[in-house]
């Protein structure tokens, strides 16, 4: 019951002299949230492929609206005195978009390999670094170890039910940016160059995700790594599952494409954050 309540009880926190209660500013970590975690994570796949791909406007431009909405979001969230449902799942949405175009800014170029249709170009601006997807995943692996070191040497626990303090919040958001791009890289190596295609990609996904779940009965593993670890791997289920509903059915996808996949997801998102704001709303009345 203790390694449970790591994940879920996020709503109290100690001070140095005094114990009160402190409004929560994240949810409780429940199979729901895992649930929307994937679903605004697979959004985040296919409206950052839209608008970069889809509409042309480039990983370059792309990535700095969807970075800049990012931080928009964040503020939201930042000055919000408690935990809001559509705020909180916005920032992760806006993360997972952003980090889909920055991923692919880092890891794709104008080659043949990633530009379909004889394109020579896709957008305006730098086409992309073209490191590939080892080096990106390497960099970006080496970006979020940095963060956790910076957060381990604040002082401040990682764990999620204590994360009350604004630097507290700027850490884990900033890590969830990180993961969210990393898991991106992860995503497109999976389903591009593993060879297992974008089904396989997502199965192999579930499949480790599947063993986390059994590890937070072992007492000698932390929940709060396992949850970190799950946060990074929800990512590529995402990437890969996007990619699977919009890529030609030549190359192993349904060909729904990112327009109508993105709707059907945005609408699905809001509808478990609407359900999310009434029961938050519901736990908030005091009972009689």
């Amino acid at each position: 019951m203790e390694k449970q309540e790591v994940l879920t009880d996020l709503d109290v926190a100690s001070t140095s002299s005094t114990t009160k209660s402190v409004m929560k500013k994240l949810p409780e970590v429940t199979l729901a949230f895992w649930i929307m975690k994937v679903a605004a994570t697979t959004l985040g796949e296919t409206a950052g492929d839209l608008f970069a791909q889809t509409l042309k406007l480039g990983y370059f431009l792309t990535t700095i609206a969807l970075f800049l909405i990012f931080v928009v979001t964040l503020v939201v969230q930042l000055r919000s005195s408690r935990y809001n449902p559509f705020f909180y799942w916005t920032v992760i949405l806006s993360t997972s978009m952003a980090g889909t175009t920055m991923s692919d800014f880092m890891n794709r170029d104008a080659s043949a390999k990633f530009l379909s249709n004889g394109a020579k170009s896709l957008g305006w601006g730098p086409q992309g670094l073209g490191l590939g997807y080892p080096t990106g995943a390497a960099i970006l692996i080496s970006i979020l170890l940095a963060i956790f070191l910076a957060w381990k040497l604040s002082g401040m626990t990682f764990q999620i039910r204590d994360i009350v303090t604004f630097r507290g919040e700027a850490l884990f958001w900033s890590a969830i940016l990180v993961s969210n791009t990393l898991g991106t890289s992860m995503g497109d190596f999976l389903s591009d160059s593993s060879g297992l295609g974008y089904l396989g990609g997502a199965l192999l996904v579930t499949g480790v995700l599947a063993v986390l779940v059994a590890l937070m009965k072992v007492p000698a593993v932390p929940n709060v790594l396992l949850f970190w670890i799950a946060f990074v791997l929800t990512r590529p289920l995402g990437a890969t599952a996007g990619d699977f509903l919009t890529k030609p059915a030549a190359k192993g996808g349904l060909d729904l494409g990112t327009a109508g996949s993105s709707a059907v997801l945005l609408a699905v998102l809001f509808g478990l954050m609407a359900y999310a704001q009434v029961q938050e709303r519901r736990t908030a009345v005091p009972t009689s």
